[in-house]
């Protein structure tokens, strides 16, 4: 069944970086988009960024463009996102997503804590 699980979330300071990942499986990585939502406390989830399933097209949320990169390797079933010079706005519990056969596929999230 498919699986989805995300890692690498930590406590920060304002400016620092983290990298998460979300290793796959269950399903043919390589033919499928992937998504990275978050979800503060308190607020509604909202979509972070979106990679189509070669890489070759990404898209972000305004709020973090220019400072984080999704990412992902098509050999290791994984996908990425790196986040660079965090504020503490982006402390949230991050998901990764995927839409199968219909469905929608989260992870169990990873949480993220920028300190100011």
């Amino acid at each position: 069944q498919v699986q989805l699980v995300e890692s690498g979330g930590g406590l920060v300071q304002a400016g620092g970086s983290l990298r998460l990942s979300c290793a796959a499986s269950g399903f043919t990585f390589s033919r499928y988009g992937m998504y990275w939502y978050r979800q503060a406390a308190g607020k509604e989830r909202e979509l972070v960024a979106v990679i189509s399933n070669t890489g070759g097209s990404t898209n972000y949320a305004d709020s973090v463009k220019g400072r984080f990169t999704i990412s992902r390797d098509n050999a290791k079933n994984t996908v990425y996102l790196q986040m660079n010079s965090l504020e503490p706005e982006d402390t949230a519990v991050y998901y990764c997503n995927l839409l199968f056969r219909g469905n929608n596929y989260w992870g169990q999230g990873t949480q993220v804590t920028v300190s100011s």
